[in-house]
């Protein structure tokens, strides 16, 4: 049995539980504010659960932001889906809040006629907070850690490995209940005296919210010269470093926002101070032995990422219209980075005990099929190449158009301009044909195969003669089809056969889809068809008779650490098999550049050392 006041009454209602603003939004909707041109109390509370979940979720995307706080994090590690899910509902509290806030109206009827500001109100806001509030926070937290409340109650808040914004909202009713108390005092006080002002409302609960959100953000955001400057300040306000420290030991820094209760209460970690200084001196101690460098396909889907909203990036990508509001917005961000910068940090984790990362090369995927961009793509993938290589990093795997055969020949260009590279280039395309043929029934005796004379799809119809597997390769290049087909053993090159319309496959079940098919192509194959693909984007799914493969992917270990974000439309722990290619070159320590042709003799071994680490298709 739960214990009283451990879980919220609307917890099985899931995400359904935000019906319960109902009632508040009707007040709102009958004081009619648009024609008294007066703000209501049932406005400023919607107004406020506003504004406190939006200085919530603005603390997580910045702390998400590797590419600005990589140098700043306080612990390392990064946020997995598990900890994604526990927070998932981390704004809890602020429905409870609003149910006071409505509940107040009633104890101060005067509310809906607060002064707009109020100097004195201020002023005895801030005495009762430092007087009564830091002191009931500090003795009823240290409460919390005691047996039976620690066990019952508090263990829920430190359950999280690594502390995030969203973090300082993952508490139990009680302790929001106690919470309230303390932030509720000093509105309280000031209401007493008759000095309340709206001022005083939005600034003390929006103010203590920010200082919240940012001691959980596990960034550090308080340069250590200012305390070295003004040592005062050090046992006057808490630094995101002093607070994680009580994430990570429990035994300490007990405080609300002043250390000086923790100084006076004996409870203040020696090493606080030390550090904060090690974490702001600090730069770039963890080199990445594996880069993944994807990109952008549109503006919608460049907002599915951590630093945007944690929780869309950490399930399969879809169109959600609740974000289509921002696209202005993404659109001027990823402007400014086209303008101002070269490769993103976006996310990390980590396998076998090494750190995988993953940058983002700000471009979209129409970009890439333009002529007057390529030389500035290819500028970015070769800073990005080199930056890599300036690092230390062992092996950068290059996404689907960061290889495009017409952009830079499958990373050709880059390491025949830069012959001194130690960073190993890999396409990883080995392994993605790899992932398609195993697919592939051992039954299967015919297959179409569009895009034929592709890097993948060469290395496949390569592959599949070798097995008696009837290739029908679709190309209008009678050239290009030959010049493959003098690549397979004489004894097997009546396997492949060039077929220039999709009506040749009208019997095939198989088809192998490297190019974009429109409806009318598709309704070429006979019922029951299979359509593998290696397309990017994938083709849409017009047969209701046929079923669809997704992209070429691979399901990390189940040992990944640190996982957070979902790669593009697939699921969680599985990313593209170009991803995975590369993580493979760096697990078996290949010293070869993987660029260019796909090596038909090497699907097999790339195949085999994959399945050997532990990874496995989705």
């Amino acid at each position: 049995m739960e214990a009283p006041l451990s879980v919220w009454p609307w917890e099985n209602i899931g995400s359904y539980k935000y019906i319960l603003y109902g009632p508040l939004l009707a007040k709102v909707v009958y004081t009619r504010p648009w024609e008294t041109g007066k703000l209501s109390w049932w406005v400023h509370i919607l107004l406020l659960c506003a504004l406190r979940g939006l200085i919530h979720t603005l603390w997580c995307s910045f702390g998400n932001m590797l590419f600005l706080t990589r140098n700043r994090r306080i612990i390392k590690e990064g946020v997995d889906f598990k900890q994604i899910d526990k927070e998932w509902h981390w704004d809890n509290f602020l429905i409870f809040h609003a149910f006071i806030g409505a509940g107040l109206y009633y104890v101060f009827p005067s509310a809906d006629n607060l002064p707009l500001w109020n100097a004195k109100g201020i002023l005895c806001a801030l005495m009762v907070h430092i007087t009564v509030s830091e002191t009931l926070f500090y003795f009823s937290h240290r409460l919390f850690h005691t047996g039976f409340l620690l066990r019952r109650y508090h263990s829920l808040h430190h359950s999280v490995p690594v502390p995030q914004s969203h973090t300082a909202g993952l508490a139990t009713p009680l302790e929001h209940l106690v919470l309230s108390a303390v932030m509720g005092m000093p509105l309280l006080g000031s209401f007493l005296v008759g000095q309340g002002s709206i001022a005083l409302v939005y600034g003390y609960i929006l103010s203590f919210d920010f200082l919240r959100t940012m001691l959980h953000s596990n960034v550090e955001v308080l340069p250590s010269g200012l305390f070295r400057r003004l040592s005062f300040l050090r046992y006057l306000l808490a630094t995101p470093t002093y607070h994680t420290l009580h994430h990570k030991e429990q035994d300490s820094n007990f405080c609300l926002f002043m250390p000086v209760f923790d100084l006076l209460g004996g409870t203040l970690n020696p090493k606080s101070w030390e550090e904060h200084d090690r974490i702001c001196k600090v730069r770039n101690e963890d080199v990445p032995g594996f880069v993944f460098l994807l990109h952008a396909v549109d503006v919608v889907s460049s907002m599915h990422s951590p630093f945007v909203f944690r929780s869309y990036a950490s399930h399969a990508y879809v169109t959600n219209l609740l974000v289509l509001p921002l696209w202005p917005v993404a659109f001027a961000v990823m402007i400014c980075m086209w303008a101002f910068s070269k490769t993103f940090l976006v996310s990390f984790y980590n396998l076998r005990g090494r750190l995988h990362q993953i940058w983002l090369v700000p471009r979209f995927g129409f970009q890439y099929f333009l002529p007057q961009a390529k030389d500035a793509i290819n500028a970015h993938i070769e800073y990005a190449i080199l930056r890599a290589d300036r690092l230390g990093v062992k092996v950068l795997s290059l996404a689907a158009l960061n290889k495009n055969e017409s952009l830079n020949g499958g990373g050709t260009l880059y390491v025949k301009k830069h012959p001194e590279l130690r960073v190993r280039v890999v396409h990883g395309n080995t392994l993605t044909a790899a992932v398609i043929i195993n697919e592939i029934p051992d039954d299967v005796t015919e297959v179409l195969l569009t895009g034929a004379t592709s890097k993948l799809g060469r290395a496949i119809a390569l592959y599949l003669c070798r097995k008696r597997i009837r290739v029908l390769m679709l190309t209008s290049s009678a050239d290009r089809f030959q010049k493959i087909q003098r690549e397979a053993p004489q004894e097997l090159q009546h396997y492949l056969v060039q077929v220039t319309k999709h009506q040749a496959a009208q019997n095939c079940k198989t088809w192998i889809v490297g190019k974009w098919l429109s409806y009318n192509e598709q309704q070429w194959a006979p019922a029951g068809t299979h359509f593998h693909q290696f397309v990017v984007p994938p083709i849409f799914q017009f047969r209701r008779d046929c079923t669809y493969g997704k992209l070429a992917a691979v399901r990390l270990p189940e040992d990944v650490q640190g996982l957070g974000m979902c790669e593009y439309k697939l699921e969680r722990g599985v990313v593209h098999a170009c991803h995975a290619g590369g993580v493979v070159h760096f697990l078996e320590g290949w010293t070869h550049h993987e660029v260019g042709a796909i090596d038909v003799d090497r699907i097999d071994v790339v195949w085999e050392a994959a399945l050997r680490h532990g990874l496995r298709p989705s």
